[in-house]
């Protein structure tokens, strides 16, 4: 007998062993793991068999439900319920029925706000020490939460809870968001099983890329009155009024984050028009206003004074009535999409009181980081010109667009004044570690569980509390070990102790913060505070030494708005809070400090992209690649080659584009010609067009990109089947990216269309 036969004949008698098992007449006595957990019998016969059903979820429909509104870039100052000057009346009814927290921190940016709300832990501890677009290769900035951190969503899905993710999704690595993945790092690996999100830092309110779950989307297509934030809503309500008409008993845990208020600042034009001349006055005595009413509100501690204006920021008087007109309409675009998100909140929250779980479900509306003053000492028409290190816009190019601010022609973003205006009381702006970078609005809403109503609450809390906060009111328990990996502790401690306590002693005592180099550290109402290199948010070049940061001190206690420097008075306060921070910065992988942001995205956007010197793409399947995973061909020499079956009558359509309407380059058939276009910014288009038709049948498409690197210039040059179709010189390119939310499509241009030339109908028709 060979082995073969033996082996077959060692696989029966294993089989057989099982199946006299099953039959209660084993032939050895071992149990079956195949019927592992079964207390029931099994006989040959039915009637002498037992049945062991698995128990069913039950639920008593007691257990709270959880729903997170997190806004985008929202100041302290910037909802009504905290002196804003936009009606937020959805929201603020939440307020007026729960509390406020008025002392409560962020990390000062989207990327790691959202791991942290979601984690419980500190953002750097989790390698989100910055943007997940700013990664660097190292424990504190790799982009990615570790398994070791699983978050809340996880815990509350693994005791039954319906998870579900909306909207922004941006602390995935942009290498992995693509069709291919891995999906390791995105929200359905993250604890929730439905999700509709848009995974970058922003997004085209009018025409997103969106992703089902793993499936990429455009849901705004063929609707010429689409928005995102109706469309999110949209959603919730779907998912909401189907979970509870299916298992009304079963809890739900929602994130819901709009791409509002983060640039651009689109809404309806109703909407924005309905402000024209509000904002007229200005920044300075809007932020008079907005200080006056915290004070009478009570949300400010007595004795809180209203900063000073910044160096920085002109008095709005100093400025002519041209540039006054175009920042007052900057403002009204944002206050415009402000009210139409609080609609668009309004509309589920009435869903919930419809379903009869708006009682029982734990709502937190909060932000990520304090108002953006990214848009700098001009505001923009296009923040892909921050996003490549252009700090000022040109009045005559935003004044091009203002009869369009707020439609799909612009990426806008509003003057850093706004945003200095939307922080009132405090300093500065997101991305710095005074408080008007890290202070944020928090609201507590829970009627079954919270009896204080429209209270506000000043004691410390921070964005990483959160997430302890949700498993306290839920009673959903922190685990050790997941999936057999052991799980980091949380860094937050739960604020529920005062919910219906507003002299409760503050547990949350000590907290460091450290963001692009901008560093705090906060103890028992102490603050010591650095900004490096004097560097604001608009800036994102160059690197300056970390030594020479002078650094300021705060007694929060008695100085609410950080009003009051103190490092004079008390060095030896101040040089204990620099070690403490320095303690804390070794044990949650803060170091090392590098400061030079363009020069990071620039190389986290290069790091993950195939090293070859070829990319060969085939359509229909190439597309929703993003800019960062594309061909890195930005100031560098480069051929696009295109091989395509013309049929009779010609040919129209995208051979490959990337980018999109505010930045990008295409390369398409029209009326059976060749073109190729760079858009630079949505300002400066350089256009080639062949000088003869293409021929029908297989031809070679071809465009040559001739690089001048020093004056980061180029000339493109044209090849149908060879021979020269016809060239054009493009005089300015586009060096660190063309978009963070559209993406590189081959033979489509999805999204926004790089070129006005065609429409959103341009797939490629040969």
């Amino acid at each position: 007998m060979n082995m073969k036969n033996i082996m077959n004949k060692l696989f029966l008698l294993v089989v057989t062993a099982g199946a006299f098992a099953m039959f209660g007449c084993a032939v050895e006595d071992k149990p079956d793991p195949r019927l592992a957990g079964f207390t029931g019998t099994i006989d040959p016969s039915y009637e002498k068999s037992t049945e062991d059903w698995p128990e069913a979820e039950s639920f008593t429909g007691e257990e709270p439900n959880v729903i997170i509104f997190l806004l985008d870039d929202v100041g302290y100052a910037q909802l009504g319920a905290f002196g804003g000057l936009v009606p937020t009346p959805n929201i603020d009814k939440l307020a007026e029925g729960g509390v406020r927290f008025a002392n409560f921190h962020t990390t000062a940016l989207c990327s790691p706000s959202r791991a942290a709300i979601l984690s419980g832990r500190n953002h750097h501890s989790i390698g989100l020490g910055s943007h997940s677009l700013s990664a660097m290769g190292f424990p504190g900035y790799a982009g990615r939460v570790p398994y070791e951190a699983q978050e809340v969503a996880r815990l509350a899905r693994d005791e039954g809870y319906a998870t579900y993710a909306l909207g922004k999704w941006d602390h995935t690595p942009t290498f992995m968001i693509h069709q291919n993945g891995p999906f390791t790092y995105w929200p359905t690996n993250d604890g929730f099983d439905h999700t509709y999100t848009f995974m970058s830092a922003d997004a085209n309110n009018y025409t997103p890329l969106m992703y089902a779950g793993h499936e990429p989307i455009e849901p705004s297509r063929d609707k010429p009155d689409y928005h995102l934030s109706e469309d999110l809503a949209d959603k919730a309500i779907h998912y909401l009024t189907g979970h509870v008409s299916i298992n009304p008993d079963k809890p739900f845990f929602m994130f819901w984050a709009p791409g509002a208020m983060h640039a651009p600042h689109h809404a309806p034009k109703s909407y924005i028009d309905r402000f024209k001349g509000q904002f007229d006055g200005g920044w300075d005595k809007a932020r008079e206003t907005i200080y006056a009413k915290q004070v009478e509100m009570g949300l400010l501690p007595k004795g809180t004074k209203l900063t000073e204006r910044l160096d920085d920021i002109p008095a709005w008087d100093s400025l002519p009535a041209e540039e006054r007109a175009v920042y007052a309409r900057q403002m009204e675009a944002f206050a415009g999409q402000l009210v139409h998100v609080d609609e668009q909140i309004g509309r589920v929250i009435e869903t919930l009181r419809r379903l009869g779980k708006l009682d029982n479900t734990l709502i937190m509306v909060t932000s990520d980081n304090g108002a953006s003053g990214e848009g700098g000492l001009t505001g923009s028409h296009n923040e892909m010109l921050f996003f490549n290190g252009i700090s000022k816009t040109k009045l005559e190019e935003n004044q091009k667009k203002l009869s369009e601010w707020g439609m799909e022609e612009t990426y806008n973003h509003y003057h850093a004044g706004w945003a200095w205006a939307g922080n009132t009381p405090f300093k500065y702006f997101k991305q710095m570690a005074h408080r008007g970078g890290q202070s944020d609005p928090l609201i507590v809403h829970w009627p079954s569980g919270i009896k204080s109503k429209g209270g506000i609450r000043h004691q410390f809390a921070h964005i990483i509390d959160i997430g302890p906060t949700i498993l306290e009111v839920t009673g959903i328990k922190f685990r050790e070990e997941v999936d057999g990996i052991e799980q980091m502790p949380m860094d937050g401690t739960s604020f529920a102790y005062a919910f219906d306590d507003a002299d409760a002693k503050g547990r949350h005592t000590r907290q460091y913060f450290e963001l692009f180099g901008n560093r705090a550290m906060v103890i028992d109402g102490w603050k010591a505070v650095t900004i490096h290199g004097n560097r604001m948010p608009w800036d994102i070049t160059g690197t300056k030494p970390f030594a020479d940061d002078v650094w300021e001190l705060y007694n929060l206690n008695e100085d609410f708005s950080e009003s009051n420097n103190l490092a004079n008075e008390h060095p030896d306060k101040l040089e204990m809070l620099k070690k403490e921070f320095h303690k804390e910065a070794l044990k949650f992988n803060v170091y090392p400090l590098y400061d030079d942001m363009r020069a990071r995205l620039k190389k986290a956007n290069e790091q993950f992209v195939p090293k070859r010197d070829e990319f060969v793409f085939y359509p229909p399947g190439a597309i929703r690649i993003p800019d960062a995973y594309s061909p890195p061909v930005k100031n560098r020499n480069h051929s696009i080659t295109a091989h395509a079956t013309i049929p009779e009558g010609g040919a129209n359509g995208v051979l490959l584009a990337t980018g999109g309407i505010y930045g990008g380059y295409t390369f398409f058939v029209k009326n059976n010609r060749l073109y190729y276009e760079y858009n630079a910014f949505n300002e400066d288009r350089y256009q080639v067009v062949s000088e003869t038709e293409i021929p029908t049948g297989k031809v070679e498409l071809k465009a040559v990109y001739t690089a001048n690197s020093k004056e980061m210039t180029g000339v493109v040059e044209l090849f149908i089947n060879g021979t020269s179709a016809g060239k054009v010189n493009v005089d300015r390119i586009m060096m660190v990216t063309y978009s963070i939310s559209e993406t590189f499509d081959v033979g489509t241009d999805t999204g926004s269309p790089v070129s006005k030339e065609y429409n959103r109908d341009n797939e490629f028709s040969g």
